[in-house]
């Protein structure tokens, strides 16, 4: 091989041949689509109130430019020099999500999850699972010895202080995924049985304590616990999950077409431009259009699972196993509460929701994943 070869295999020409293909085409087919999917949710009722039909749409767009953006760049900065790095990463996603909290923290609705800068909001729960995700996958790389209960004990502080700040917002759904992201990287990073049982055990116990002892708020607990019986709390608390279940209904199996459907049209469904777009896409593209979604998250999720195995060291290897565990995990949770199977929680759809700060976060995480699987072609030489 000549110099001039290995130059350019090591250089950033050889970076780009060496990304999944697969991965970026499905992350930019599932990003666009849900930019045309916030415009179609929210178009008509902006007009009807008298605001440009395109608000959404624009700003969604830009979230969606600005985004790939950093995904290139992650994809194309070796992840070993941001590892130097992880920490600072940890330690700012904590202190943004105590900033928020103050009081240049900007409440809406009874949360406080927001900074307000000029007209753009920043929601920092939503970086703090890339936080977590660097601040643990650092913390065990850097560890020579097999984690002992105390590394174990660390880890779990590592994962349980920003979850709890997320869930002082309240933002519980969050919360709930940084938990999810903790569990799985101390499986990834060989906790021992014995001290994974024994956190069974304490979670359970904790879920129970929990639901018990008044630590969420009356209307958290009802919302959790309302897709249970949603018939009994159709008018209160189970009414996004009766009409979320009309909407996907109506669809059928290709839908009433973009722009259609009254309970898109007239918003019977709240929020559902965010959280509940699936609503929207069920509605309006039916089985065929919500299928055709979740074929493209298959997709996501499959490359994400392969960059996970070509990673040739255990940061890699654990920092993809975070972030597919973060979007497999809102998939899963956001569609099942769409269709009844899962608490209501707020967690966005990943790359479809409105929303700036998720749209960045996702693309910075499949950014990195395109990175350490961009190591195949190192690994198989």
């Amino acid at each position: 091989m000549t110099q001039l070869t290995v130059r350019r295999e090591a250089g950033i020409w050889g970076r780009i041949s060496r990304l999944d293909l697969l991965l970026v085409l499905s992350t930019l087919a599932i990003g666009a689509f849900g930019v045309i999917m916030v415009y179609s949710a929210t178009k008509v009722q902006l007009m009807h109130a008298g605001i440009s039909g395109y608000y959404y749409f624009e700003r969604q767009a830009i979230y969606f430019a600005l985004g790939v953006v950093v995904m290139v760049v992650l994809a194309l900065i070796d992840h070993q020099r941001l590892a130097h790095f992880a920490y600072i990463i940890y330690g700012a996603s904590i202190l943004g999500l105590l900033a928020v909290l103050s009081p240049v923290g900007t409440s809406q609705l009874g949360s406080q999850r927001w900074f307000q800068l000029g007209p753009i909001q920043v929601q920092p729960s939503e970086f703090a699972p890339i936080g977590v995700i660097f601040g643990i996958s650092a913390y065990v790389a850097n560890r020579e010895d097999p984690l002992d209960l105390r590394a174990v004990i660390t880890i779990l502080l590592m994962g349980g202080i920003p979850m709890v700040l997320v869930i002082k917002q309240p933002d519980l759904g969050t919360g709930i995924v940084i938990g999810i992201i903790t569990a799985l990287l101390l499986v990834m990073a060989g906790v021992p049985a014995r001290y994974l049982l024994a956190l069974v055990i304490i979670g359970v116990v904790g879920i129970v304590a929990i639901l018990h002892v008044g630590f969420l708020k009356s209307y958290q607990l009802h919302r959790l616990l309302s897709f249970l019986n949603p018939k009994a709390n159709a008018s209160s608390f189970g009414y996004n999950l009766a009409q979320s279940k009309i909407a996907i209904g109506s669809g059928h199996i290709f839908g009433v077409g973009l722009f259609k459907g009254s309970q898109t049209t007239l918003a019977f469904v709240p929020s559902q431009q965010t959280d509940f777009i699936f609503t929207a896409i069920g509605e309006q593209l039916g089985f065929v259009g919500c299928a055709g979604l979740l074929l493209g998250y298959a997709i996501l999720i499959w490359r994400l699972w392969s960059a996970m195995r070509w990673s040739k060291d255990i940061t890699g290897t654990l920092i993809v196993a975070g972030g597919l565990a973060w979007i497999g995990y809102s998939v899963f949770q956001n569609v099942g509460m769409t269709i009844g199977i899962m608490p209501i929680t707020g967690i966005p759809l990943p790359l479809i929701s409105y929303g700036g700060s998720a749209m960045l976060a996702f693309l910075a995480m499949v950014g990195l994943a395109l990175n350490i699987g961009s190591q195949r072609a190192r690994v198989r030489a």
